[in-house]
């Protein structure tokens, strides 16, 4: 049971890993497969497969804002969870739009010949109750898979760092987040002390 409703306008961290922590991406393919089902599946519009929904983008065009589930704020896909920041854009959004990223399983499943659930239990979710809780959480996911250390990105990850620090737009609305800063690389700045700060104390953020 969850201790608190979904809001439209409001912000929720969403997140969840592989059960028994096991892997959910195994390569590249699986990788782009899910960063898809992120893309397709955040439709007010009733859709089957990701196969079956091509055929509708080529003949309905391109979604409109005013079509989606979820407001998408930051995001991570890491080779054993994820991370969103997300706010409904319409009652129950984020229990569809978190439904229907859940058939990722029977993708995995018939692809790996296994069975049974590959995600620990119902996804997670916390109300993100402050601006300061979505400025530092924002940075804790963007910089989720990065290796500070070594300078380098996990090959089977993906952030949506690069939406906040370079002129790429695609899954996220960053603009909440952003318009808080003068420019990209004061943002990149503030992630990466908060990335540290978090490391340091997890326990500001109240998160795994």
């Amino acid at each position: 049971m969850r201790k608190h409703n979904f809001v439209v306008g409001e912000y929720y961290h969403i997140y969840n890993r592989g059960t028994d922590k096991r892997n959910i991406i195994l390569d590249k393919y699986d990788l782009d497969r899910f960063l898809q089902s992120i893309v397709d599946f955040n439709t007010l519009n009733p859709i089957g497969s990701i196969y079956e929904f091509s055929f509708q983008k080529k003949k309905f065009g391109s979604l409109t804002s005013k079509s989606k589930l979820v407001s998408i704020i930051a995001f991570c896909v890491n080779q054993n969870h994820f991370h969103f920041i997300l706010t409904p854009l319409t009652d129950k959004g984020i229990e569809r739009f978190m439904q229907r990223i859940g058939g990722y399983t029977k993708y995995f499943n018939e692809k790996y010949k296994r069975s049974g659930v590959l995600f620990q239990g119902k996804f997670k979710s916390k109300h993100i109750s402050s601006n300061e809780y979505l400025l530092h959480l924002s940075a804790y996911i963007n910089m989720n898979n990065q290796n500070l250390f070594r300078n380098s990105t996990p090959k089977l990850s993906k952030s949506s760092l690069d939406e906040y620090t370079k002129n790429i737009k695609s899954l996220c609305n960053t603009e909440i987040v952003l318009g808080q800063f003068k420019n990209q690389a004061e943002y990149l700045d503030f992630a990466i002390k908060s990335w540290h700060d978090t490391n340091t104390r997890k326990i500001a953020l109240e998160i795994e």
